[in-house]
């Protein structure tokens, strides 16, 4: 077996890709594209968006103190390329995209209709990392879409055909091929 040592670079893949919406009050709604997210603590629960200095969420989401993680299904895979290249400072995201602005309680920031889930977030933190700064925040709302419920009251999140990010590509999901504590059940 060879392998190849490499200058130190970001390679953690696969990532979640989501979309964050944010707006200032009484300006538009804006929407930017992450991939670096993450969940950080479970009680209280807490997540963390990093975002570059220089794009136009991030200014909003620092004055606002608050921002909506919307998850990303394949339907919403052109939308969120969209939203990553192209700057709310000259388009209105949500308008170019079709994209539905929803309330969704516990924060300002609108959701996105069309994500199959919404995470109001409060920010509690912001560290300044280089090139990006990491907004840590507290979720304060989880918003759902009923088509993902099931009969027995059961949110279906896995078949909402949830896309993920690695080296510059979009994935949807794969096939399931476990699930928590399967390698030590107990036949």
């Amino acid at each position: 077996m060879s392998k190849e040592n490499w200058k130190p670079g970001n390679m953690l893949y696969p990532l979640p890709v989501v979309m964050i919406s944010c707006a200032e009050p009484s300006k538009k709604p804006n929407i930017v594209t992450v991939a670096w997210a993450g969940t950080i603590c479970s009680d209280p629960v807490m997540v963390s968006i990093s975002v570059r200095k220089e794009r136009y969420s991030h200014d909003i989401i620092a004055k606002t103190g608050e921002f909506v993680i919307n998850l990303v299904t394949e339907d919403l895979t052109f939308a969120t390329d969209y939203c990553g290249v192209k700057s709310g400072r000259d388009v209105d995201k949500f308008k170019e995209m079709n994209l539905t602005p929803i309330p969704v309680e516990g924060v300002s920031a609108p959701g996105i209709a069309e994500s199959p889930l919404s995470l109001a977030c409060k920010v509690k933190e912001i560290k300044e990392l280089g090139s990006h700064d990491m907004f840590i925040a507290e979720v304060v709302g989880v918003t759902v879409d009923d088509k993902y419920m099931n009969g027995n009251g059961k949110f279906e999140l896995n078949s909402s055909n949830l896309v993920t990010y690695s080296h510059g590509e979009y994935f949807t999901l794969g096939k399931k091929i476990g699930k928590f504590g399967y390698s030590v059940k107990k036949s």
